[in-house]
């Protein structure tokens, strides 16, 4: 059975599919997109997803195609329609379709393309055993705190970590510092046990479990602090790991073949997982 996907208004079968290859997105990558992670049939965050695309959107000036309510539709009937019990919904709106020019074009109509992926989030091999990374230069234009559908630096990213028999990549900005991983936000805990993070800018995504990550140490009495950290002191911390919301918290064992403490995950990692997955999970209970 074909994946049912939403194309501008239109349930279909994926291979049934069309867009214009005209569409802005495709062209000059003129979109943005979102990620909801589901499970048990359930989107997490979503309220939260929402208005971070109306962030994207407005920085963009690209006008929503429906509201929130009819969005919110549409995801739901994806799931229903996938039988989607964990994974995650992928949403894309772009400028829309008109003749290529660099200028925006005028009464244009945004095109709104909607999905699934079934996606192991509860017990993803990686979050058990931990994942090793190298770091990268960050080559991404310079407004990543918007989520386009421009990835491809961090596609490259992405595989020269794979080329060198990794698993990802951090990207490192101009001054040695971590940004970000090629599509989740980046975490260290020092030796007395504080969590550190980067501050939210223009240099970095503001991450949708990142906030919840947040909270959860606040609520938890885990310190943390919001300031970049470099390679270095990433290295010799004491733990690391990555979130995002088709990943929860993943934890780092290993940046460019140094070993991150015993090589393990870390105790306050799991702690940050099993917290992160109670809320998750409670939010899908109470809908």
């Amino acid at each position: 059975m074909q994946r049912i996907v939403y194309v501008n208004g239109t349930f279909s079968p994926e291979n049934d599919a069309k867009i214009s290859i005209f569409d802005r997105g495709f062209l000059f990558a003129d979109g943005v997109y979102e990620v909801t992670g589901v499970l048990q049939g359930k989107m997490i965050d979503n309220n939260q997803h929402l208005k971070r695309l109306h962030r994207s959107l407005s920085a963009l000036s690209i006008p929503a195609p429906i509201d929130d309510s009819k969005i919110i539709e549409v995801q739901q009937e994806l799931i229903r329609r996938n039988c989607l019990e964990e994974g995650i919904v992928y949403l894309q709106i772009t400028r829309g379709a008109a003749d290529r020019d660099f200028a925006f074009p005028e009464q244009v109509v945004p095109s709104l393309v909607a999905f699934t992926q079934i996606k192991s989030l509860l017990n993803a091999p990686a979050t058990e055993k931990g994942i090793r990374i190298i770091t990268t230069p960050d080559i991404r234009w310079g407004r990543p705190d918007i989520k386009t559908v421009g990835l491809l630096a961090s596609s490259m990213a992405k595989m020269e970590a794979i080329h060198a028999g990794k698993d990802d990549a951090w990207l490192v900005d101009p001054n040695g510092l971590i940004t970000e991983a090629t599509a989740s936000n980046a975490y260290i805990i020092t030796n007395d046990n504080k969590l550190i993070t980067r501050h939210l800018s223009k240099a970095i995504l503001s991450g949708i479990t990142r906030r919840s990550i947040l909270a959860l140490a606040r609520e938890n009495d885990i310190i943390f602090e919001e300031r970049p950290f470099s390679v270095d002191e990433a290295q010799h911390a004491k733990e690391a790991f990555m979130t995002g919301s088709a990943a929860f918290v993943v934890p780092i064992v290993e940046i460019n073949n140094h070993p991150i403490s015993t090589g393990t995950p870390g105790k306050l990692t799991r702690k940050l997982h099993r917290l992160y997955t109670q809320m998750a999970l409670a939010q899908t209970a109470t809908k």
